[in-house]
């Protein structure tokens, strides 16, 4: 095997892991001498368990074979350390990915980026927030990294892609394993603006572990990472750790001192976080020069269509990630059928809620 298939192979041992996968290589020099290894010398090598040895010395050929045959199908790009189009950004952070599957292009100008993390049951005022900041940051000439999750990250993505501009995703599981799966359309279209990117091979499903891993990358991408809205323990927070560990800006938006959704935010501005309230107000910090001569008090026309009436936002507030019965918005509401029926139905048209089987409701 050729050294960028050796490494193909080697990231897709489960639990070698980018640090793990460093310390081989450190260790044996060059990557091809790593799978014919004995089990007392891999084990040698800090942190290797016996397991994660016999994982190593059991990969089969056929595996690779298969790999490259998916990467070739979906026309997807890999990048190791080695390359010259691997994101300068993340070569110099603790344990940088060792591959990076890429569908779509990376640019030298993604270099002046800006990581935009929250909530994904944020509130009605935490996505207006994130749309409203992606695109004026898009319109300036600054890409927007997110990690393509539900809520904050996902308006993130669709307002930079809104403004033409460009914008990176950073998966937590494989491409094979697109999550969530109503992102699927999305990848496609920043594949097209952008690029969307993960350190896992195709099939590797989305575990909960994960999402650590690929917040990492988010904010090595970045100058900064804006937090829009996290609760107290939101994996945003953990984004926000990645970022000052590597030297980033941390920017965060003040929130309703009672709402649950500002309990992170606003803790982070107590620790020392830049409180913002314009993307102006980010470039400023970071002394960028704006590319673009975009005027960002113009709204988009999607973001002015999303502007909710009291009664739609009430409605918006009462659902989240779990699924809700209309009898249950019925109790909450004091309201009659006919009414909450004309609320959804206006909630569905701005893709903002979607009913599930059984009648049952769901924030997008």
């Amino acid at each position: 095997m050729e050294k960028q298939e050796v490494l193909i192979a080697l990231n897709m041992v489960s639990d070698v892991g980018s640090v793990r996968l460093q310390r081989l290589l450190d260790f044996f020099g060059p990557a091809d001498k790593i799978f014919s290894a004995s089990q007392e010398k891999l084990i040698a090598v800090s942190g290797m368990s016996e397991s994660s040895a016999a994982r190593i010395r059991s990969f089969k050929t056929a595996q690779i074979t298969r790999e490259l045959a998916l990467i070739q199908k979906h026309n997807l790009k890999i990048l190791t350390l080695d390359d010259a189009d691997y994101p300068d950004s993340l070569k110099n952070i603790p344990s940088p990915p060792i591959v990076l599957y890429v569908k779509g292009c990376l640019l030298s100008k993604d270099n002046l980026a800006i990581g935009i993390v929250g909530s994904r049951q944020a509130s009605f005022y935490g996505l207006n927030c994130a749309e409203k900041f992606a695109h004026d940051l898009a319109g300036m000439g600054l890409a927007v990294v997110s990690g393509m999750a539900r809520g904050i990250d996902t308006y993130a993505h669709w307002a930079a892609l809104r403004n033409k501009g460009r914008t990176i995703a950073v998966m937590g599981s494989g491409f094979g394993e697109i999550y969530p799966e109503e992102n699927i359309k999305l990848v496609e279209s920043i594949s097209r603006q952008g690029a969307v990117i993960s350190e896992f091979a195709f099939n590797t499903p989305p575990k909960k572990e994960n999402f650590p891993r690929r917040n990492r990358i988010i904010s090595g991408l970045s100058l900064g990472v804006l937090v829009v809205e996290a609760a107290k323990n939101s994996g945003a927070l953990i984004t926000a750790d990645f970022a000052l560990e590597q030297g980033r800006e941390v920017f965060a938006l003040p929130g309703k001192v009672d709402s649950p959704y500002s309990a992170g935010t606003n803790g982070l501005i107590k620790q020392g976080a830049k409180l913002v309230s314009s993307a102006i107000d980010i470039v400023d910090e970071l002394k960028i020069q704006i590319i673009s001569n975009t005027k960002i008090e113009e709204y988009s026309e999607s973001a002015q269509k999303n502007i909710l009436t009291r009664q739609q936002a009430a409605l918006y507030e009462l659902l989240s990630d779990k699924p809700l019965s209309w009898d249950d918005l019925v109790e909450k509401t004091n309201m009659q059928i006919p009414g909450i029926s004309k609320l959804v139905l206006e909630l569905e048209i701005k893709k903002l809620i979607r009913q599930l089987p059984g009648k049952q409701l769901i924030r997008n």
